[in-house]
């Protein structure tokens, strides 16, 4: 029987987190002028704001778990990006990191200390579990960015197809828009 591998898992999550950001910035980028702005009903009043939010958050994160000492300056800006392209294209950039930091974890590494740089403070937490919050914090805002477009003149992607292997046949496409194969994925 298989042992349970954490390293594996977290790998796979980071595929899926980049995939799942790949499949709903495309669908974004297909709004009608002024919808990506448009006031909408959530957490976060607009798609482009929630967007914004996610990846200002991932800035701050995955900089720590990088060693960084960004901090707070990952916010500086509330809305760095006001078109869908441009921040699809950083989005990208900030999941390939995250992608990086997992293929690369060991066990030693998984169980270290992230160092936060809070301003005030440095909060100290252990990698899986930043991992884990930065997993939870993606998926949760991705949800709301996925309801309020059913509110567009865009329909909301799948985007729950992506780790298991019988979904393989549902995301070729994005795979290859990522120069990845199923192979890495199931590795």
């Amino acid at each position: 029987m298989p042992t349970f591998d954490p390293i594996r898992s977290f790998r796979k999550l980071a595929y899926n987190n980049a995939l799942a950001n790949h499949r709903l910035l495309q669908a974004c980028a297909a709004l009608r002028p002024g919808e990506f702005e448009a006031p909408r009903t959530s957490f976060f009043p607009s798609i482009k704001e929630t967007l914004n939010h996610i990846i200002t958050v991932d800035w701050f994160y995955v900089d720590g778990l990088e060693g960084g000492t960004l901090g707070y300056q990952a916010f500086e800006i509330d809305e760095p990006f006001d078109d869908i392209s441009s921040l699809a294209q950083a989005q990208a950039k900030v999941d390939q990191r995250v992608v990086a930091l997992c293929e690369a974890l060991t066990p030693e590494k998984l169980v270290s200390t992230v160092r936060l740089h809070r301003g005030d403070r440095i909060q100290e937490e252990r990698m899986d579990d930043v991992f884990a919050h930065l997993f939870q914090h993606q998926t949760h805002h991705r949800g709301q960015v996925h309801a309020m477009l059913s509110g567009t003149s865009v329909a909301p992607p799948q985007l729950d197809e992506f780790i298991v292997a019988d979904d393989a046949q549902f995301r070729g496409e994005e795979l290859a828009g990522l120069d990845w194969s199923e192979e890495m994925l199931m590795r």
